[in-house]
């Protein structure tokens, strides 16, 4: 059997709802079989007590609820959680479900797909997709009873602010791109672009997220349902190497065409004045906000993290850590695209630019959206008073590096190879 591969990858993504909904219940249908307990085993009972035994756990009524909060016989603590499913079985039970996804799409798809690996990687991350926005649904609070165990058991900083704007950031825009990369694929057409924008926004998101549970308040309650996360840290290298490897487009350029667009000036090509006034003033707000989360004592960056973005002293770490990536990694960017755009043959940069995009895109999202987000500690919530600004501020640094790729891919003579001079003479002698 071979289904069409849009359909297919969709109808797989949707089983995220019952394989969900299935795991949720496994606490509480196994309830019933868990056996009776001595009284003796329980720490804290009274001596008048310790005679009786405690029968397996049921699902309590608000009648039974209310009447062991009023009797301080029998401590809270005692009582079995019908809800617990230790680290360890969810742990299992992630890897398992991923392993059957993938021998799912390999049966289902005859190998017809597999000359191109990566098909197999964007079906079963869409249905992790949709795992992350019935996270984030059930979170704000629209649905419920699919995933509360596994995120109180096995990753709680789901429930953080960040980690529910990446689940959302996952659910729609990653989702949005499996499918156009996996129709792209059932076309024989080039998902090159897409990959680079999904490479970015992806690698972006994964790091973050990674540092920020390590070095935060959450540093803690890290359990083994945490290296569920090492496949979003493997895959995308491997996945970023081919896409890499991939064939460019060719934009169908003449020579001529190419010398005349590399021969102007950097004042006759106002698009691109334009772009490295932006990235200038973007690399100076870069360089800023990287000083004021490393505890610059200014006076200038005391008033901004206590006034304009006081998110970037949340314990949680993830607009620290968000910051320091800035820093390190995208204000050298920044740097390096001025020199791109200033001079021609920069070859690097249609690829790159592109990989940045999704990436700023990302953290630009969460970055925003944790910032008001209600789940944010109110101390750390961005004041009411400087809302306009922050997001006047925040939407242009998101927006820039979108107009430098679509710069790029919309006119990419500037950034192609020189015509070799023995060319240029051999068509004007013609």
């Amino acid at each position: 059997m071979q289904l069409p591969a849009v359909p297919g990858a969709l109808a797989l993504s949707l089983l995220a709802f019952p394989v969900a909904f299935g795991v949720n219940s496994v606490p509480a249908l196994a309830d019933p079989f868990l056996p009776v307990r001595s009284a003796q085993s329980v720490p804290g009972l009274p001596p008048s007590l310790r005679s009786h035994s405690i029968a397996p756990a049921q699902p309590p009524t608000c009648l039974s609820l209310s009447i062991l909060m009023k009797s301080k016989a029998l401590p809270l603590d005692a009582v079995p959680d019908e809800n617990h499913l230790s680290p360890g079985a969810l742990m299992l039970t992630g890897a398992l479900v991923l392993a059957g996804l993938f021998s799912i799409v390999y049966f289902v798809s005859e190998g017809s797909r597999f000359q191109d690996p990566l098909f197999c990687v964007f079906v079963v991350f869409s249905f992790t997709s949709v795992i992350d926005l019935i996270i984030s649904l059930e979170e704000d609070g629209y649905i419920s009873g699919f995933m509360e165990i596994y995120v109180r058991e096995g990753e709680p900083y789901l429930r953080t602010a960040h980690g529910i704007m990446i689940c959302y950031w996952d659910g729609i825009i990653h989702y949005g791109l499996y499918l156009a990369m996996i129709a792209a694929m059932s076309q024989r057409k080039s998902y090159r672009n897409l990959g680079l924008f999904w490479l970015g926004s992806l690698m972006m998101s994964i790091v973050v997220f990674l540092l920020g549970n390590l070095i935060g308040k959450y540093s803690s309650d890290i359990s083994p349902a945490f290296l569920l996360n090492m496949p979003y840290v493997l895959i995308p290298i491997w996945a970023g190497v081919r896409l890499f490897h991939q064939p460019k487009a060719l934009p169908g350029l003449t020579a001529d065409k190419i010398a005349e667009e590399q021969h102007k000036g950097l004042h006759q090509r106002p698009q691109d004045l334009g772009l490295v006034l932006f990235l200038i003033l973007a690399a100076a707000f870069t360089f800023f906000r990287g000083l004021v989360v490393l505890d610059c004592p200014a006076d200038s960056c005391f008033e901004y993290i206590y006034q304009h973005e006081p998110y970037l002293r949340d314990p949680v770490a993830y607009p620290k850590v968000q910051m320091l990536v800035y820093l390190f990694y995208l204000l050298p960017f920044f740097c390096l695209c001025i020199y791109g755009l200033v001079r021609p043959g920069c070859t690097w940069m249609p690829d790159w630019s592109l990989v940045f995009a999704g990436a700023v895109a990302q953290a630009q999202f969460s970055h925003l959206g944790s910032s008001l987000h209600a789940r944010t500690p109110f101390p750390y919530q961005t004041p009411e008073d400087v809302w306009w600004s922050f997001l006047l501020a925040n939407v242009l640094y998101a927006l820039g590096p979108q107009l430098l790729a679509y710069r790029c891919l919309r006119r990419p003579e500037f950034f192609l190879p020189a015509a070799p001079a023995s060319l240029d003479k051999g068509k004007k002698h013609q």
